[in-house]
């Protein structure tokens, strides 16, 4: 699985090229401490987290540390960095409602479908719910998700109140005793205020509905535009029920860098990382591996 991640990386790791020729440099320590911050941020993340692994670095490392004792730092430091936020992810034991929450074209439905898959694959009794109803196609493409992977997919008529189409699911989750309930939301304009009110809605249903219920809210962000998903997201932060993050189309960009920096902004866990169009193209994210994958 490493080595699928590490290919999966590519691009990021090209961009990191410059980060691991410092270490390949015979340099001094300030003179690779000097370049190193210029180095991270042309790899996109972020001026401010850039900024922190310096500090921390010059703080941690001797003075007269070697290249391979700046590189073991460099990692360690970012791993904690992503590492600092990380919680439990859901793992389908018990029953689970998932909401997927994020902009139009982030990658909503598919992820949803990509997890449906994980968990199906991990025996679970999975459900599928279309509570997009402001776009036909989302819930054509959630359909034909569910048709491939043979699990049932709960829709409401084009228009119809999100709210109610989840109610409908989370009627037939209890009646057939799921394990995870995944929900495929709106997101029309990240700013549009009636959105933030419509997903709170949803959550109270779910709450309401199936109090005994697991519920997690993960905000799918498009890793292809880096630093642009920090105002977006922060949008979303105004829907109280956000637990982790979702990042898809790592394998598409050269900027994945920017997860330290969506991390460090946004203080949720990245729970997930999708890394191409199929079902089995996602990863459980672990912050040691991911940086091992960039910088190896």
């Amino acid at each position: 699985m490493f080595a699928n991640l590490r290919d999966k990386l590519a691009r990021t790791r090209n961009a990191f090229r410059k980060v691991e020729d410092l270490f390949q440099s015979g340099k001094r320590r300030e003179e690779i401490l000097d370049g190193l911050e210029e180095a991270l941020i042309l790899a996109d993340v972020g001026v401010a987290a850039s900024g922190r692994v310096l500090e921390a670095l010059r703080t941690k490392t001797r003075k007269d540390a070697g290249e391979a004792d700046l590189e073991r730092a460099l990692k360690d430091e970012l791993a904690a960095m992503l590492s600092s936020r990380a919680s439990d992810r859901p793992d389908g034991s018990g029953p689970t409602v998932i909401l997927m929450v994020g902009v139009n074209g982030g990658g909503k439905t598919t992820s949803a479908a990509k997890l449906a898959a994980r968990f199906k694959r991990d025996g679970k009794r999975v459900m599928l719910a279309a509570a997009d109803t402001f776009r036909a196609a989302a819930q054509e493409q959630l359909a034909l998700w569910g048709k491939k992977l043979g699990v049932p997919v709960v829709k409401g008529s084009y228009g119809a109140d999100p709210a109610a189409v989840v109610f409908d699911a989370v009627q037939s989750f209890k009646a057939q005793h799921g394990d995870v309930l995944l929900v495929d939301t709106a997101g029309r304009i990240h700013t549009n205020t009636n959105l933030m009110n419509e997903l709170e809605k949803v959550k109270r249903v779910v709450v309401r509905e199936h109090p005994g219920a697991r519920f997690e809210s993960l905000l799918v962000l498009d890793a292809t535009i880096g630093q642009n998903a920090i105002p977006q997201a922060r949008e979303f932060l105004k829907f109280s029920g956000l637990t982790g993050i979702f990042l898809t189309k790592v394998d598409g960009t050269a900027k994945g860098g920017a997860v330290v920096a969506i991390a460090e902004e946004l203080d949720l866990p990245i729970r997930f990382i999708g890394v191409g169009e199929g079902e089995d193209d996602l990863f459980e994210f672990s912050p040691r591996e991911f940086v091992e994958a960039l910088l190896s």
